[in-house]
């Protein structure tokens, strides 16, 4: 696979007012990120709503979206699951219908030790020829996946790189430092993309592309290029908006702000919720100020 490069949309599952997935809509923000200039759509994750999709439904998101992108850009199909046949199983539909690679979680709730986390993935990449980009985020999945395991699955073939979702920009420069050649280090995390780029990262796979891809794109084309001052422009520009999609949990506040600019609609599967009503105003004064609405 030639690297992945750039902003990396980490896409909502717009759904109907009856919970349903709006596929319609989905093909629509599909097209509408090629446009704006996104380079690489990943489906189904954190922020597609993966925790409350059915296998079904997971495994048609990941086939319409490839049917869509019809190969305009690359899309990176979450496959993660806290079940290693789970996981398998997922990734082997996404390469049957011709996704260009998979994101796979640290298994969650079941709190592996790294020996488990190693053996997992290696299963995987061993199971599925389909590259696979490794996903840290502890602050979800409470395992972490530590320094010396991500260098171990490095060496493993078909693991191609890492969205790095602690904010630890430290912890990314070791990374960045560490891995061999070939191997990408992603950001995940909006408010310190820019800096884990400037220090040599690939992309980011972000929350904020959802509503400002081109200014997303145009930020990592800039930081990838070493081009300081004009990252730090977008950055700053973008700043309310990377802080306040997080007012609560991903993906509430992007789906509100999603459905104020007209891009789909607000609804969510339980257990997530609406918007808070009193943080409107805090989501809509960030988009504003990102100059969004």
């Amino acid at each position: 696979m030639t690297p992945i490069t750039g902003s990396i949309v980490a896409l909502v599952t717009p759904m109907l007012e009856d919970g349903s997935v709006d596929y319609p809509t989905l093909r629509t923000l599909i097209d509408w990120h090629i446009a704006e200039g996104t380079d690489c759509i990943g489906v189904v994750g954190t922020t597609g709503e993966s925790p409350t999709v059915n296998i079904e439904e997971h495994c048609e998101i990941i086939r319409v979206s490839v049917e869509q992108a019809k190969g305009r850009v690359p899309i990176m199909a979450g496959c993660g699951a806290n079940s290693t046949s789970e996981a398998i199983e997922l990734t082997r539909f996404a390469k049957s219908v011709g996704a260009d690679c998979h994101l796979q979680v640290v298994p969650y709730y079941n709190k592996p030790t790294q020996e488990g986390q190693y053996q997992h993935f290696k299963a995987i990449a061993e199971a599925v020829d389909l590259p696979m980009v490794l996903y840290n985020v502890p602050g979800r999945s409470v395992a972490d996946m530590l320094h010396d395991t991500v260098l171990r699955l490095a060496q493993v073939p078909g693991i191609v790189g890492i969205k790095e979702a602690t904010g630890n920009i430290e912890r990314a420069q070791w990374l960045i430092r560490d891995v061999p050649q070939g191997f990408a280090v992603y950001s995940g995390d909006d408010p310190t993309a820019v800096a884990l780029m400037l220090c040599g990262g690939q992309g980011n796979i972000s929350v904020t592309a959802n509503v400002a891809p081109r200014l997303m794109h145009e930020l990592c084309v800039a930081a990838i290029a070493g081009n300081v001052r004009r990252a730090m422009e977008i950055q700053r520009q973008l700043m309310p908006v990377h802080k306040n999609l997080f007012v609560e949990a991903n993906p509430i506040p992007v789906k509100w702000a999603m459905a104020e600019m007209g891009l789909c609609g607000p609804a969510l599967r339980l257990p997530m919720t609406q918007l808070s009503t009193h943080l409107h105003a805090t989501v809509k004064d960030a988009l504003r100020s990102g100059g969004l609405v």
